[in-house]
């Protein structure tokens, strides 16, 4: 197991998305992988379509769970205006992975703003050295699974060092039962 002395998460998305799942998922595999973490959520108007944030540390050293402004080693974002929202707190050559689909914001459905366009977010990866991963799974049985989408992801290009696909697995045995968590695995190990 490759441990790190200190590594930083900053999970985004839109009330409804699963962020407090994942989220939870996320400090319990470091837990299990034998990391000190700590985590807090941050709920904006989450039941209204608003922003959610989760902020995880991990490693010796580490006593409050807030995470700087850019000082995220890696963003996780569930959404693509959160993933550009999410930058800010990802310092230059980290990592953002993201759900590359779009709840367009309420000034959008109104007309007022433009539609975010996938090359803006590249663009800004490009200019601070940062790795840019896309996620999209154009057959999910259901949405509500996106965030698990997600983390197959965080743990197919190993963006947590130290944390094995065992240790997630095994947070999800202890988040969800029966039906929900065959569902949830089965998504989780299909790539």
């Amino acid at each position: 197991m490759s441990k790190v002395e200190k590594f930083n998460i900053y999970l985004i998305g839109v009330g409804g998305q699963g962020i407090g799942l994942l989220s939870e998922v996320i400090i319990r595999a470091c837990d299990y992988a034998g990391y000190p973490v700590r985590g807090v959520d941050t709920h904006g108007l989450a039941q209204r379509g608003g922003t959610v944030i989760s902020h995880i540390r991990i490693g010796q050293g580490v006593y409050s769970p807030i995470i700087q402004e850019g000082r995220a080693d890696l963003v996780a974002a569930l959404e693509r205006n959160e993933a550009l929202r999410g930058l800010n707190n990802l310092k230059d050559g980290g990592t953002l992975v993201y759900y590359n689909a779009m709840w367009q914001p309420l000034s959008t459905r109104l007309g007022k703003s433009k539609k975010l366009e996938e090359h803006v977010i590249s663009d800004e990866c490009n200019l601070r050295n940062i790795r840019e991963i896309k996620v999209f799974r154009e057959y999910l049985e259901d949405s509500r699974m996106q965030n698990v989408v997600l983390l197959s992801e965080i743990e197919k290009h190993k963006l947590i060092p130290g944390v094995e696909a065992e240790h997630y697995k095994a947070a999800l045995k202890d988040l969800i039962a029966g039906k929900v968590l065959e569902k949830n695995l089965e998504v989780f190990i299909s790539r």
